[in-house]
């Protein structure tokens, strides 16, 4: 493999391995050895389903603006701020009204990522 397989850019819609989420909810993931990173498209008012897993995860709003659903808390956010979510805390996303997007950092990365496909995975 060459070093420029190592190389991405955020902005590039056909980079990563796609995956829908949910219904306006999609999804573009970078896997490594260990840690996976994760870009997060939200439509307008558009929410994820609320899941879990065991893998940490830190997010970053790159755009928008969100309410983050975590454990028993919703909590708004703008544009660069970041948060962890600890393994197996129930979370999920609710876009604004202009949508939001989302780089989200795995530790190790989700089995369940490495594929195409649709769905969060754990619930």
């Amino acid at each position: 493999m060459s070093q420029k397989d190592e190389f991405h850019n955020i902005d590039n819609p056909g980079d990563g391995l796609f995956r829908e989420l949910a219904a306006g909810v999609t999804t573009r993931i970078f896997s490594g050895e260990q840690a996976m990173l994760s870009v997060v498209t939200l439509a307008p008012h558009a929410q994820g389903t609320l899941h879990h897993h065991p893998e940490e995860q830190w997010g970053v709003l790159l755009d928008g603006s969100a309410i983050r659903v975590q454990g028993d808390e919703e909590i708004p956010v703008t544009k660069g701020d970041f948060w962890r979510t600890p393994g197996n805390v129930p979370h999920t996303m609710r876009a604004g009204p202009d949508g939001a997007r989302v780089l989200d950092i795995f530790s190790p990365p989700r089995p369940e990522y490495k594929k195409a496909g649709s769905g969060f995975g754990t619930t």
